[in-house]
């Protein structure tokens, strides 16, 4: 039976993806090993939404054809599918696009057939003409806590910062149908948490005929016995509907924790990043959301340093970050990405004057983690136990549905279960509990 391995940079998508590549690969008898472990095949899934993705590209590649030099290495994902040249540059033996993920069974199989080693085979076909996506194997469950769903891929959006229209083509959605029966695979299996995921999570349903939306399919799936949590991955503070607020902030199984990405808090230069909202709609949205759901969890990512950001376009950012209730921030310098509109742009920011900007960000984040966290003392949450011990004190980690770890006591047995946990204390911004 040939050995596979997997390594996985970047976003929840691309973990998705990976689960999907490695369930097409077991069905042809392949069996998966850990990255460190010899194997015959080692699968690289790459990003490249910044400039230190790309270098984790790089570093990943070394990482699998040091510690496997005999092995086959392939390379997929974000990178393969924009600059595939470079990739096979890096000495790997196959390079496969994110259109051609689904075939990646057959093009191992072809390359462990050809015998002597060739130079890189390249297999990236053009991601702008996909229109739909390929349904996820019938046997994908994931050995993980968590369960992540790919409901959308690609995006219609053109923003100046971004290379994932390139890297993943345009918004393309998953039809309900499909998606049902992937939830009740996954409940079945053991799953009371649903993650929804997507490059354009909100525009989901928009592509479909009959058209549908991201309110109708929660609805939807909230009648699937056995499901507790259904998780938002990230939404465009834009698509926020008031069927989507309705639902969001009404339904149980919604859990009280949403990531809604800001980039900046100047109207000035959300222009300049062509971002379809302004500051106030996403204060707007935020504010709405905050009354409506008790102790929400809430993150953005936010971008420093982008081309014309002055003083005041960054105190504006700073100080819608400090009136909102975030509970926790992904603060990016940015970085140009060939190929966008923002690489081209002038009034760049000097690195010190960014990184001054990030690490303010980073700081302030970090004081409304830690209050968001103290404020659960004493508090009871229902809370999901990963798969993986705290390395620090060897505890248990259960993630509640607000997105707060709790490092507590207790067997192995407990691990991917549903369980309440309450909040004891605090310490260095983590927060400890007990079994409740």
């Amino acid at each position: 039976m040939p050995t596979v391995a997997f390594a996985t940079v970047g976003c929840r998508l691309n973990q998705v993806d990976t689960d999907e590549m490695q369930a097409r690969l077991e069905a042809r008898g392949f069996r998966t090993v850990d990255f460190d472990d010899p194997a015959d095949v080692v699968v690289v899934n790459s990003c490249t939404v910044t400039g230190r993705a790309d270098f984790s590209d790089r570093q990943m590649i070394r990482r699998a054809t040091r510690r496997n030099p005999s092995a086959r290495v392939v390379v997929t994902g974000c990178w393969a599918q924009t600059d595939p040249a470079r990739v096979a540059a890096t000495g790997v033996d196959l390079v496969v696009g994110n259109t051609d993920k689904a075939r990646i069974a057959e093009l191992i199989e072809e390359l462990m057939a050809e015998g002597d080693r060739r130079p890189a085979r390249i297999e990236v076909g053009d991601v702008a003409a996909a229109r739909s996506i390929e349904p996820a194997p019938p046997g994908q469950v994931t050995r993980r806590s968590r369960a992540f769903l790919k409901v959308q891929e690609g995006c219609q959006h053109r923003c100046a910062f971004c290379i994932v229209p390139l890297a993943r083509g345009a918004s393309r959605s998953q039809s309900p149908e499909i998606l049902l029966a992937q939830v009740r695979r996954l409940v079945d299996a053991g799953h009371a948490e649903v993650v929804l995921t997507g490059v354009d999570l909100g525009h989901y349903g928009a592509d479909l005929r009959p058209r549908t939306s991201l309110a109708a399919l929660i609805e939807t799936m909230a009648g699937v016995p056995g499901l507790r949590w259904i998780h938002l991955s990230s939404v465009l503070p834009a698509y926020f509907t008031p069927e989507l607020l309705d639902v969001v902030t009404r339904s149980p199984l919604v859990a009280p924790h949403l990531h809604i990405p800001l980039q900046s808090g100047s109207d000035r230069v959300l222009r300049r990043m062509r971002r379809p909202y302004t500051a106030r709609m996403y204060r707007a949205v935020i504010e709405r959301l905050a009354a409506a759901i008790p102790r929400l969890g809430l993150g953005a990512d936010v971008i420093v340093g982008f081309p014309g950001e002055s003083e005041a376009d960054f105190e504006a950012t700073r100080q819608l970050i400090e009136d909102l209730p975030f509970s926790y921030l992904h603060v990016f310098v940015y970085s140009d990405r060939k190929g966008t509109e923002a690489a081209t742009l002038d009034g760049r920011v000097d690195s010190r004057t960014a990184a001054q900007r990030s690490e303010a960000l980073r700081a302030l984040a970090r004081v409304k983690r830690v209050a968001f966290t103290e404020a659960m003392v004493g508090m009871t949450q229902d809370a999901l136990v990963l798969e993986t011990r705290d390395r620090a004190t060897g505890g248990l980690v259960a993630l509640t549905g607000n997105y707060v770890e709790v490092v507590l006591d207790g067997t192995d047995a407990l691990m991917r279960t549903m369980i309440p946990v309450r909040i004891t204390r605090v310490e260095a911004g983590r927060a400890f509990g007990v079994l409740a």
